[in-house]
């Protein structure tokens, strides 16, 4: 009798939960529920900063783990049982990763939800018959991994703006153009390139999305360095590079609404944002050698209500899910909330370390925050930048004219 859950059954969520429960214990160590403050990783980086090496391997480890996940039944939840899924709802995938927290497995990188939430789901709405047997199961089980090449530096936050260039020729186009803020590109296989194929068009309309191979002639990958030293951005320069029809994801000129499935997705997996370090950053202010300040006690009491609403909006999210109904105000909400917690969390963390942050003495828990502060800035602008949420807002709820483009 094999111990892989029947595909196409629905357990209900706590029956659910339990049986998750129950797989990860035959495969995983539970996390030290008791671990001792001071003891353990005390990083609390927002974006890493491992060698190219490092970052190889460490993703390696991550591929190890989610193809045991999906060879065993649990991973592709939501997916039909054609691509290796149960068929579950799309909250079941939530609610298995709040019962894997519990256990040591490995922590998953960018380049991981984008694959399978991001870009696997587009390929799914978008794709040719082919091109779901192709693609959809090797990146469901991470043999295959995808980068997103959209963010350009001409473009800034108005991604329909984009200049890179896909030119016909014959059955294949020719691509010409610079990505930047591309997250795993040093160890994905393909790119999501967003490009302008008709530029006689207004913007929106001359767009097309075509999946690049990665190791593919005139592809090349630059680290971008960073304030915290690592390199877990990169630029991209496509120099000529030839990609076939069969490789275009979409009809032609249809790329800005391909896009747009793409980064709705991206703001429904924003909403937990932050999360780990707002907790950690009270357990150091419970932890600290003498009394909190009663200026340290608001920051901290403000924190910790903010991770509790967080968590609320992170449970209407999916309950916009569950109703069958494509999450729009919510995940725009959530995802400047959560910007917003990250920005509280080094406030009160500057405020109980003083000198301490900037000093590299060796304590544990002090030094290592300057990543965070360092990077927590950056999801003001990664995912949709807090301006775009704010427009998204006013027109779509508020319904606020949008000022006429001159």
């Amino acid at each position: 009798m094999s111990d892989i859950p029947e595909a196409g059954a629905v357990p209900e969520p706590e029956e659910f939960r339990t049986q998750a429960q129950q797989w990860l214990a035959t495969v995983a160590r539970p996390r030290a529920a008791d671990e001792e403050w001071g003891s353990g990783s005390d990083s609390v980086a927002v974006f890493e900063n491992w060698t190219e090496e490092q970052e190889s391997e460490h993703t390696a480890r991550i591929q190890e783990w989610e193809r045991t996940r999906y060879d065993q039944g649990w991973g592709a939840l939501n997916w039909q049982e054609a691509y290796g899924g149960r068929g579950l709802p799309a909250y079941y995938e939530q609610l298995y990763r709040t019962e894997e927290a519990a256990f040591d497995v490995p922590h998953r990188t960018e380049v991981f939800p984008v694959t399978q939430q991001l870009v696997a789901p587009a390929i799914g709405i978008w794709g040719t018959e082919e091109q779901k047997e192709r693609w959809l199961r090797p990146m469901l089980r991470t043999d295959e991994l995808a980068c997103q090449l959209f963010s350009e530096t001409e473009a800034g936050s108005d991604l329909a703006a984009v200049r890179t260039r896909a030119v016909r020729d014959g059955d294949n186009w020719v691509l010409t153009g610079h990505k930047v803020w591309t997250s795993g590109a040093r160890v994905a296989t393909w790119g999501v390139a967003v490009c302008r194929t008709d530029p006689d068009v207004r913007k929106h309309a001359g767009i097309t999305v075509f999946l690049v191979r990665m190791d593919a002639p005139g592809v090349t990958v630059r680290p971008i360095q960073q304030m915290t030293g690592g390199t877990s951005f990169n630029e991209v320069y496509l120099d000529g590079v030839v990609v076939p029809d069969t490789d275009r994801l979409g009809p032609v000129g249809e790329g800005w609404r391909v896009t747009l499935s793409v980064l709705a997705a991206e703001r429904l997996d924003s909403g937990n944002l932050g999360l780990d370090n707002a907790d950690r950053a009270l357990e150091l202010a419970g932890n600290l050698p003498r009394p909190l300040t009663g200026s340290e006690q608001q920051r901290a009491a403000d924190l910790h209500i903010r991770t509790l609403v967080q968590r609320l909006m992170g449970l209407r999210v999916t309950a916009a899910l569950v109703a069958g109904r494509e999450p729009g105000a919510e995940a725009s909400v959530g995802k400047l909330y959560a910007t917003e917690t990250m920005r509280r969390t080094s406030d009160l963390v500057s405020e109980l370390l003083g000198a301490g942050l900037v000093a590299d003495t060796g304590e544990w828990g002090t030094y290592a925050w300057t990543e965070h502060l360092l990077g927590a800035p950056g999801y003001s602008i990664a995912g949709g930048t807090d301006e775009i949420q704010h427009n998204i807002l006013a027109e779509r709820v508020l319904g606020l004219p949008r000022e006429p483009v001159r």
